[in-house]
């Protein structure tokens, strides 16, 4: 993983070295450790402060090079605005901001983790932790060379005093972890699809072996056993072939219901015979960011030990408009029995994940099933990139995933289903066809993928908006964000989670 930056727990009593970060109120307020730790510097914090306009609002910073009276190349002094006001997500993105000051110049930085009236808790300790690795992942193994004004790999070791080492660390551990599974989720997205292809997806999927993951990678052959029709319509013009990998960690209780993950993984969408236009096409390459989120998410739970029983299922395939490719017309039988007229071969998700749900539904009997896709250019006109779409047939699950999502700052928006949306993927010719009219697409398509839970409880969340290309942020700055692992992570904790 594209790592560099160390990250480790001292005493408050710990020598400060290279670079010092502290954290300030809206009054310039400093803690008792940080007054002590800055001495006579305090005074150029605030001459400083009053040359800069720097309020201390949340997230704001202050740099001061060669800092008068301290041992330090540089201070810098982060707002943390009304600390009574700090959420969990709110000092996540204090350590993105840290992390957005650190350049490959800082070899040692030193955060002292105190607010004003109290240094932080544990679990604070970690968030800042966690928002600093996540803000300083980058994606440039096959960069060869860098410009001029471009900053080089930065490899810093990042020691956060705390008040208690033992407890920080505790809080820190679980939280690392999920990290790790963001970073891999990011890893996959950002990969080009020339390396990621379907079975090289499959064997990465795999490496959760060593984890204590069962995995299971079912081929062509398998596939065409189960009746897979419309995934593998999908994948039947591309030289690769398709793959459907199911994970499973066993968590929890011997013989207790699992909780489900499906994801999307269309490793490159051409479109099809229904090709698309050649601008952008290259971002195609993130079609699989349901599927790189749901093997990030077991690493996750699996590398933390959650105590739940969980499925992570994925389809993987290519869509490529080769002389084998299916066409607009052509009617493909699903592995439910239900039939589908192909009207856009550009609409290719639904049909991965239509057989990998009922896979799931029917094989594992599950609680319930979250799937994730890059469904829909259709949720970026409603909802822009900075929520996910959500549709559930469960109003007990959509609202937990919208309480997880604003705690997290994953949010999603629940959009509407209902019956009168399924006259517009009726078909004359087969049960369902593949795509509506272009008037509300992503709740047909959402429909479309109903059909195929057999009644389960079930939420689809439709990412096309912020798996890839989205908005920088306090805690991303890549292109394959990553989305949907925090959001997960924090919902099986929150309510299923057998805690002991």
């Amino acid at each position: 993983m594209s790592d560099a930056v160390k990250v480790g727990f001292v005493p408050f009593s710990a020598a400060v070295r290279g670079t010092l970060v502290v954290f300030c109120d809206e009054a310039l307020k400093f803690g008792s450790a940080t007054s002590k730790a800055l001495g006579i510097a305090a005074a150029t914090v605030k001459r400083a402060a009053a040359a800069s306009q720097f309020k201390g609002k949340s997230g704001s910073a202050l740099d001061i090079l060669a800092p008068e009276g301290l041992k330090v190349g540089r201070l810098i002094v982060v707002g943390a605005g009304k600390a009574a006001d700090l959420k969990e997500f709110d000092v996540l993105k204090l350590g993105g901001t840290i992390a957005g000051k650190i350049g490959s110049g800082d070899t040692a930085v030193s955060v002292i983790a105190e607010l004003p009236a109290a240094a932080m808790a544990p679990e604070q300790a970690a968030a800042i932790a966690s928002g600093i690795r996540l803000r300083a992942y980058k994606f440039d193994r096959y960069k060869t060379k860098k410009k001029d004004d471009e900053q080089g790999p930065v490899d810093t070791t990042v020691s956060i005093a705390v008040a208690d080492v033992a407890a920080a660390k505790k809080a820190f551990t679980p939280e690392s972890h999920v990290v790790d599974g963001v970073i891999l989720a990011r890893e996959l997205v950002n990969e080009p699809p020339n390396v990621l292809y379907p079975d090289e997806f499959a064997k990465r999927a795999a490496q959760l072996k060593k984890l204590g993951v069962e995995v299971q990678i079912l081929d062509v052959a398998a596939m065409t056993r189960l009746k897979m029709g419309a995934l593998l319509g999908v994948s039947q013009g591309s030289a690769h072939d398709g793959r459907t990998v199911i994970m499973r960690w066993n968590g929890g209780k011997k013989g207790e219901q699992p909780i489900a993950f499906v994801g999307k993984g269309v490793c490159f969408d051409t479109g099809g015979i229904s090709i698309k236009p050649s601008a952008s096409m290259e971002d195609m390459k993130g079609d699989m960011g349901g599927a790189a989120c749901v093997v990030g998410l077991m690493h996750a739970l699996a590398a933390r030990k959650a105590k739940v029983n969980a499925i992570g299922a994925i389809g993987l395939v290519e869509n490529m408009p080769d002389g084998n490719a299916q066409r607009p017309g052509d009617i493909v039988t699903s592995m439910s029995g239900q039939t589908i007229e192909i009207i856009n071969t550009d609409a290719e998700g639904r049909l991965v994940l239509a057989d990998v749900l009922w896979y799931v539904a029917q094989k594992h009997k599950p609680k319930f099933m979250v799937d994730l896709a890059t469904l829909t250019g259709a949720i970026m006109v409603a909802l822009g990139t900075d929520h996910a779409g959500l549709f559930s047939n469960n109003d007990e699950l959509a609202q937990r995933l919208t309480e997880v999502g604003l705690s997290t700052g994953e949010k999603v928006w629940r959009m509407p289903l209902g019956p009168e949306y399924d006259k517009q993927i009726d078909s004359q010719f087969a049960d369902m066809k593949n795509t509506g009219s272009r008037n509300g697409g992503s709740i047909t398509a959402a429909q479309f993928l109903q059909r195929f839970v057999d009644g389960t409880p079930w939420a689809h969340l439709d990412i096309a908006g912020t798996a890839m290309g989205a908005p920088k942020t306090d805690i991303n700055r890549s292109w394959g964000s990553g989305y949907g692992v925090r959001l997960l992570n924090a919902l099986v904790a929150e309510y299923y989670e057998a805690k002991k």
